[in-house]
């Protein structure tokens, strides 16, 4: 037997029935009745399409009238509540008329129904928990955003401190300026706010000697650069009452640059010998004049040298003047207060130095012309930038 929309009719003993050619849905059970009938039960409800009692004879002698039809029928009727309750549950199989036997499956519904329920509900809870991954998401997004915010206002209530902090000649007011800890903060945010601005201005003369820019506009930005530069002596000379270990130090410059420093600062006798290669062609004028700068910073920067070690040896005098054993109180604070007074020339010593650099640079600007003078301060500019780059790659060596 076929499964099929079609119910098929076999015999045993070969002889040929007909074919009911009746379409037949998934819950709907076929029968055919002693009498040729053809009963169709859907959903618990029955519909009887009784055939004539001639049109669909068979074989097998006399057939049954149409009445003993009626009589199948009406013993299948008593049958509907149980054929309803199976049609839901179990394979239905059905109809025996002279052998021939008509069965017809039906599909389990409900187990069906479970599992796209099942289906369903984990569909929706694997929503949820993206709806639940994506609100997290965004409100991290939102934290951040409120956190860059506030570290942005920090950063500008701080440049506002230290605008202010730069534009006094000393530390006035608030005495927390005077801390080290807060003036080293102040001058090392000063000092890159003030790198910054220098990077822009050396850009700036590069593209005007580039494009060969006419001199009276070339000597606005070679005045502008200058300008620059005397405002980083001020701010150092700020700087150094507040910690004028730090700054001499050169804590706030990089490693390759602190290895090169003399008194908080470059060594003018060596700025000038790097330059001068970067000059020629010189006239004999320019080169009497660079010569005699040269010899007055190296005296310059002896004399200064010779007054640091001088204060070093007496700072030493001094602390280890008094005896080890001695527990007198009296005693160690007046020798902290010697010590203290002596300390207060290395504020001048550093204020000296930065004079002589500050000077060095305007004698030669006052010697050069103005494409020569900006052709030097690129070049100052280069050579210190190079060394920041020579830290940096220093520090990100691969270490073994």
């Amino acid at each position: 037997m076929r499964r099929s929309n079609n119910a098929s009719i076999v015999s045993p003993n070969s002889m040929h029935f007909g074919e009911i050619n009746t379409s037949i849905g998934s819950s709907e059970t076929g029968v055919v009745d002693a009498g040729g009938g053809f009963m169709v039960e859907r959903g618990g409800r029955r519909a009887a399409a009784a055939a004539s009692c001639g049109g669909g004879a068979v074989g097998y002698g006399n057939v049954e009238n149409c009445g003993d039809s009626g009589t199948a029928e009406h013993s299948q009727q008593t049958d509907d509540t149980s054929t309803d309750v199976d049609t839901e549950e179990k394979v239905q199989s059905v109809g025996v008329t002279h052998g021939a036997i008509i069965g017809l499956e039906k599909p389990k519904g409900k187990l069906g129904e479970q599992k796209a329920l099942r289906r369903l509900a984990q569909n929706r809870e694997a929503a949820r928990k993206s709806r639940l991954r994506k609100k997290a998401y965004v409100q991290q997004l939102e934290n951040s955003r409120v956190r860059l915010t506030q570290l942005e206002q920090e950063l500008k209530l701080a440049r506002q401190h230290q605008g202010a902090y730069a534009a006094a000649s000393g530390f006035v007011g608030d005495k927390s300026h005077s801390s080290i800890g807060n003036g080293a903060l102040a001058f090392d945010m000063e000092y890159g706010s003030w790198l910054d601005e220098h990077q822009r201005l050396v850009s700036d003369l590069r593209s005007a000697v580039l494009s060969f820019m006419g001199d009276n506009e070339l000597r606005h930005l070679v005045d502008g650069v200058m300008s620059h530069y005397d405002d980083l002596f001020k701010i150092k000379r700020i700087g150094a009452k507040a910690d004028v270990f730090h700054v001499l130090s050169g804590m706030w410059k990089t490693p390759a640059e602190r290895c090169f420093m003399w008194l908080g600062g470059f060594r003018c006798s060596e700025i000038l010998r790097i330059l001068v290669s970067h000059l020629e062609p010189l006239t004999e004028q320019q080169l009497v004049g660079i010569c005699n700068l040269q010899q007055s910073s190296q005296q310059a920067e002896e004399a200064l040298s010779q007054g640091m070690e001088a204060l070093q040896q007496l700072l030493v005098e001094t602390l280890s003047s008094a005896s080890l054993g001695s527990g007198n109180v009296g005693d160690f604070m007046d020798l902290m207060g010697i010590a203290m007074g002596k300390l207060a020339t290395i504020e001048n010593l550093l204020y000296q130095a930065d004079l002589l650099r500050q000077q060095t640079l305007h004698r030669l600007h006052r010697i050069l012309t103005t494409r020569q003078a900006a052709r030097a301060l690129l070049a100052m500019s280069d050579y210190m930038s190079r060394l920041r780059a020579l830290s940096s790659l220093w520090l990100a060596r691969p270490r073994s």
